[in-house]
């Protein structure tokens, strides 16, 4: 039988901070009104595998801000100056 007492247990404080650093998820919304542009294009996106990192919360589309604003900032990378 494993000894409870060995499992990793996380205290209040250390998952609160966690949580601060971590920032909310955005909703897709959210991130075309950031990105200016519609939200089915949000979902084009996703479907072609070429827009910002989303996840699946439940049935729920949800996006981390850090990941849209690197794949912004991936996207201002591309050469126009051709």
């Amino acid at each position: 039988m494993p000894n409870p007492s060995a499992r990793h247990t996380r205290t209040p404080a250390a998952a609160t901070a966690d949580a601060t650093r971590r920032g909310p998820l955005a909703t897709p919304a959210e991130v075309a009104a950031y990105l200016g542009v519609p939200v089915k294009t949000l979902y084009q996106w996703k479907y072609r595998g070429i827009g910002p990192n989303v996840h699946k919360v439940g049935r729920h589309l949800r996006y981390h801000w850090h990941e849209v604003d690197a794949w912004l900032n991936a996207q201002a990378t591309y050469d126009l100056a051709v």
